[in-house]
């Protein structure tokens, strides 16, 4: 299957750019296309920086489309998802509605973790009473923050609250932390579930393509 990625950030660094490709290559078997939006360094962080990014992808989306067979937007808050569904006639998955569609597999109560004070809408939204927040790393107020050192031991010890607080899974409701692997870090370190949002928009683009496959057989 051939899957473009719209990262929702901006970067000239190859090795971070393709680093969501690389995980679903390497885990669906994907044959990637990735692009990134420009001039927004910081990725989304706020109802700004999402707001701005909303038209970005929409115009990677139809660049992308003609050479792809499905999108994924590889972005907790899913900018601009409605607008490409609704151009688009290939399935367009969010990493936002994909991770908490994923969490609602594992029962019991959510914990979420990302950015300083800011969980996505499609996360908060989806998941209702069933989340548990406690705020993200005081040190990470944009998804680049994870890639410092800083950030990513913050994290560590902000996952740790939330297991503590009751947590029985975690969601990393940022791409942020898909960047620098800490999915397997968590799951080795709390011994609970941890659903990586980049993993989820893969495993939903599967159903979803095996679904319309079925429904034209």
């Amino acid at each position: 299957m051939r899957v473009g990625i719209i990262r929702a950030l901006t970067t000239t660094d190859r090795r971070l750019l393709n680093s969501h490709g690389r995980l679903l290559r390497e885990t669906f078997g994907f044959d990637v296309t990735t692009r990134c939006i420009q001039d927004q360094p910081s990725g989304v962080h706020d109802a700004d920086s999402l707001q701005r990014a909303v038209p970005k992808v929409v115009e990677l989306a139809l660049e992308l489309a003609p050479d792809v067979d499905a999108l994924v937007i590889s972005c907790a808050a899913d900018p601009g998802l409605p607008e490409a569904r609704a151009l688009l006639d290939i399935p367009v998955i969010g990493a936002g509605s994909a991770a908490a569609a994923a969490a609602f597999a594992f029962g019991g109560r959510v914990g979420v973790l990302g950015l300083k004070h800011s969980v996505p809408g499609p996360i908060s939204d989806a998941l209702g009473e069933r989340m548990l927040l406690i705020d993200g790393p005081e040190s990470v107020e944009t998804p680049d923050g994870f890639l410092m050192p800083t950030g990513i031991f913050d994290a560590l010890a902000a996952a740790h609250m939330l297991v503590d607080a009751g947590a029985d899974v975690i969601l990393e409701a940022t791409t942020g932390l898909t960047s620098i692997g800490m999915a397997d870090v968590l799951r080795r370190r709390l011994g609970i579930p941890v659903i990586d949002p980049v993993t989820a928009a893969g495993s939903m683009l599967v159903s979803a393509v095996a679904s319309r496959d079925l429904q034209a057989v």
